[in-house]
């Protein structure tokens, strides 16, 4: 989709990919290390995502946590997905965030105004 901010993300922006979806960091962390793992076919919404999807962003979670863990070294994970707008989606191609955790941060996923 050409309007589409993450079909248009050039690959150098890959941190790890497999066939179906790749990740990379995101532009407005809520933390150090938030990462995005992102289907490279889009979709509005992760109940649209195939079981092969699901699959490979299953093969990729590993490797993420992986690469954070050594780079970031986090005390834990929030792990999770925004659907639909009064949920939190602000880009509608679906997408699963990986946001390390620290000891002493906020602890809140999303903050209201």
């Amino acid at each position: 989709m050409s309007d589409c901010v993450f079909c248009g993300l050039p690959e150098t922006v890959n941190l790890v990919e497999n066939e179906l979806v790749r990740a990379f960091f995101d532009k407005y962390p809520v933390s150090k290390g938030h990462v995005l793992i992102v289907p490279k076919n889009h979709a509005s919404s992760i109940f649209e995502a195939t079981p092969e999807e699901m699959a490979s962003v299953g093969d990729l979670l590993p490797k993420v946590k992986k690469l954070l863990d050594e780079q970031f070294h986090p005390d834990g994970y929030n792990i999770g997905a925004n659907t639909g707008a009064v949920a939190g989606q602000t880009v509608f191609h679906w997408h699963i965030h990986v946001i390390p955790r620290y000891n002493g941060d906020a602890g809140k996923v999303r903050w209201h105004t």
